[in-house]
């Protein structure tokens, strides 16, 4: 029943958003179906196995789904984003904005999984030292330097990314810096925000590759 109330709120906070063009997924049932709305229509519980429309269902867990569209397989996170190639083409990924209206994407950064949230307010991608370490960047071999953030200045440690991926989209050699103190979540920032367009309606933002 737990299970079942989960699925139904999920399914009342997305039911009203519009996706053209992409999955979104609203709610799950481990290891039996996902609740999937797809080009913005209403959302349609989908069991392991099954299609709607273009979309198959490769496997259900406790909060995400792995379909296949288009020949190639996605794993969607409930209420996160979803991923689509977009009319032209072109690399994509769309995003849903939680309760308190930011916009988070489970990504990866050089292979390995991040969790981001959105911030046009910051100039580079900023990880947390806790993460930089997880994933096995070694950031204090630069020179520290000063950022400003919304708590103050912090010494930060400049490095390069070699890939950032989010959604569909995959760019490399992408500016970011570490920070020690103050930080709990990785901030996708403007060195990876210039390379991409923006485009908001209602709840969500789909991200398009430029280049």
């Amino acid at each position: 029943m737990r299970r079942m109330v989960h699925c139904m709120a999920m399914l009342g906070a997305l039911a009203s958003t519009s996706a053209i063009g992409d999955v979104v997924l609203s709610g799950v049932f481990p290891r039996q179906a996902a609740i999937l709305a797809v080009d913005g229509g209403p959302p349609r519980a989908v069991r392991i196995g099954q299609t709607l429309g273009d979309v198959k269902v490769i496997a259900v867990e406790k909060d995400r789904a792995i379909i296949e569209t288009d020949g190639k397989r996605r794993t969607l996170l409930i209420g996160q984003y979803t991923a689509s190639a977009n009319s032209s083409g072109r690399e994509a990924a769309t995003l849903a904005a939680d309760a308190n209206g930011h916009f988070y994407a489970q990504g990866q950064v050089n292979g390995s999984p991040m969790r981001f949230v959105v911030d046009t307010g910051a100039t580079l991608v900023i990880l947390p030292a806790s993460e930089a370490r997880r994933i096995g960047i070694e950031y204090r071999k630069g020179a520290p330097q000063m950022t400003q953030t919304a708590n103050g200045p912090v010494a930060s440690w400049p490095v390069k990314l070699d890939s950032i991926r989010v959604g569909d989209i995959q760019l490399q050699l992408v500016d970011a810096a570490v920070i020690e103190t103050g930080m709990g979540v990785a901030l996708l920032g403007m060195s990876f925000l210039n390379r991409v367009e923006m485009r908001r309606e209602d709840q969500m933002m789909t991200l398009t590759r430029r280049f």
